[in-house]
């Protein structure tokens, strides 16, 4: 588990994230899975996402699609309140058990940061945006 957090610190610093960021993190995960992995990995991934919205108040939306071509293929659009929101999430329970659970599960994994085009549109899409303590 101390490995799993100290990849994470080191993935975050590489990043860039500062200390003070307070806005959303927005982001989408492209995965690829090991076809023999698929069903498992889908369970896996249900559960843990939808633990991390019901459970965690910074966590806005962590919303897993496949591709229609290619099942092996993920993209999961993830919304953080802020840095110390995510920075929470990758130390719950459920998010390391999904990330250990799965190691072996994951082909590839990018991480692309995004910005919204329309930051307002995610008050109306997203009920828990904007994120207040």
């Amino acid at each position: 588990m101390k490995t799993i957090l100290l990849i994470i610190s080191v993935i975050m610093g590489s990043l860039g994230y500062s200390q003070n960021n307070d806005h959303p993190i927005l982001r989408i995960s492209e995965l690829e899975i090991y076809p023999e992995y698929l069903s498992q990995y889908k369970i896996i991934l249900k559960e843990e996402s939808a633990a991390s919205v019901k459970l965690e108040k910074g966590v806005i939306s962590i919303f897993p699609l496949y591709m229609k071509e290619d099942s092996t293929q993920f993209r999961i659009l993830e919304i953080y309140a802020n840095k110390a929101e995510y920075e929470k999430h990758l130390k719950t329970e459920h998010f390391i058990k999904y990330k250990t659970s799965t190691l072996k599960m994951v082909k590839s994994l990018k991480l692309v940061d995004m910005y919204a085009l329309d930051e307002t549109m995610m008050n109306i899409l997203f009920k828990k945006y904007p994120y207040q303590n």
